[in-house]
């Protein structure tokens, strides 16, 4: 059955550290932000996670959704 939400793959496609593959929108990007201060977020060098710098936190994609929750969020390591 067609969805009524047909899917777009204009985004960019990864595969994260569990070889799977990821797909994220420029268009998502453009429009997700930090819950915790609203600042933008970028995707991380390993493709598996939106990080904000500002805030020093990780959000992790899992099976392609961005898990944009403050308590799921993980510290970024020092580097």
């Amino acid at each position: 059955m067609p969805s009524a939400f047909p899917r777009q793959h204009s985004g960019e496609t990864h595969q994260n550290k569990k070889g799977r593959t990821v797909t994220i929108s420029k268009e998502l990007l453009d429009i997700l932000a930090c819950p915790k201060c609203k600042g933008p977020v970028a995707l991380n060098k390993t493709q598996d996670g939106l990080m904000c710098d500002q805030c020093k936190l990780l959000y992790e994609i899992r099976e392609g959704i961005p898990i944009m929750l403050m308590d799921e969020a993980k510290p970024l390591q020092d580097q």
